[in-house]
């Protein structure tokens, strides 16, 4: 059975504009669910969108993953006033209808997991439903606009534990065989199944408010789910971390970038003692690869733009987890990683929105024994496994 993935993008958007591309915990909106999708059971993940700019990040960034695709959408089914169905019509003719299961997913719900997905496709593929759609339950009392209840008597209020609450959709999740949605047209028809996502997961983003709740509630679902183990991965950022975060530029591009020689001493150390080290950097730089070829840093990865999609599947290649890691960023595009490890780490000049997530604010800068720093504090950690 062959089961794929639909996550429609526009390019423009009235509430939040740029919405999609904007960083949220530090990554792409839509780069959320998509990693997501990609390490669930679908076999293949389509970003269907108007936006070049998306479709080129896509080619460029995920390359290492060939579930993840990319295909341009038509304009006219690119407005606000488009429907969704019209959209998915559109996407199953462009790839001939070759599916079994098609599974609409919507990048303003982040905090969709692999295992919701999952669990909306089970319901088709192994309890034999037409179609199933993600919900949550809600104690909230409803009412009709002429002031009547619609599901509580309010001379016998219910106490919240005593009361069944309400299903809602949250529009996180949807799948439907392609026989039915053949026949119905409509993302859900038929033997309809439902399953229930944490009631945090009802908040859709659509405004800068929705987007703050939302952007807490990630950073903390991903600091609640960390573990300690021993550290076997040290992962690096560069700019920032190996370097002062400065680069010096002449008429020929980049000239100079500083770094720190006790640094590669401390590496070399921790090596020794089977911590294995990996960099991690959004810069595409001859010199930083000259510099972690000369430390014998062998997982270099340079211009990573998605560091914790990356970092999930490098870590899914060697059957190791989170819990086995220890990170040093200093900005932005270092959170969902810096929230996420076992461990974490920022430079004493790192930005104050990383120093705010990190476990643990080193004493020293970047370039001046940040790394050899971070080295010590892994040697003492692992003696007690």
């Amino acid at each position: 059975m062959k089961k794929i993935a639909l996550l429609p993008l526009r390019k423009d958007s009235k509430g939040i504009p740029g919405k999609n591309k904007k960083k949220l915990v530090g990554r792409p909106l839509f780069s959320w669910v998509l990693s997501e999708a990609v390490f669930s059971n679908l076999d293949a993940v389509y970003v269907f969108t108007d936006d070049t700019e998306i479709l080129d990040f896509i080619e460029k960034e995920y390359a290492w993953n060939p579930k993840i695709k990319g295909l341009l959408r038509n304009d006219e089914n690119a407005t606000d006033i488009a429907s969704t169905e019209s959209v998915m019509i559109e996407f199953a003719t462009a790839i001939n209808h070759d599916f079994d299961v098609l599974c609409l997913l919507q990048a303003t719900s982040p905090l969709t997991t692999a295992s919701d997905i999952n669990a909306a496709l089970d319901k088709i593929e192994i309890e034999n439903y037409d179609s199933a759609l993600t919900v949550v339950k809600t104690h909230r009392f409803t009412w009709n606009s002429d002031g009547t209840p619609q599901n509580y008597d309010v001379f016998n209020r219910p106490r919240r534990q005593d009361f069944e609450g309400l299903l809602v959709e949250n529009g996180a999740v949807y799948a439907t065989t392609k026989s039915a949605f053949s026949t119905s047209k409509n993302r859900i028809s038929g033997k309809i199944a439902l399953v229930e996502m944490d009631e945090a997961s009802y908040t859709e983003i659509d405004s800068i408010t929705d987007w703050e709740i939302v952007e807490k509630l990630l950073a903390n679902r991903l600091q609640k789910s960390k573990k300690h183990d021993r550290i076997d991965y040290l992962v690096l950022d560069v700019d920032g971390v190996f370097t002062d975060g400065c680069v010096y530029f002449g008429a020929e591009g980049e000239l100079i970038k500083k770094f720190d020689m006790r640094d590669g001493m401390g590496l070399e150390i921790l090596r020794q003692n089977n911590v294995e080290v990996v960099v991690m950097t959004s810069e595409n730089s001859a010199l930083v690869e000259a510099r972690m070829k000369k430390l014998q840093i062998k997982h270099t990865y340079l211009g990573v733009k998605d560091k914790y999609a990356l970092l999930t599947q490098f870590l899914k290649d060697r059957k190791a987890s989170l819990d086995q890691v220890a990170y040093v960023g200093d900005d932005v595009n270092d959170l969902a990683n810096i929230c996420s490890v076992g461990w974490s780490f920022c430079p004493a000049n790192g930005t104050e929105v990383v120093k705010q997530h990190a476990d643990y604010i080193l004493t020293h800068n970047s370039a001046d024994g940040a790394i050899r720093e971070v080295c010590e504090v892994i040697m003492k950690y692992n003696k007690r496994y």
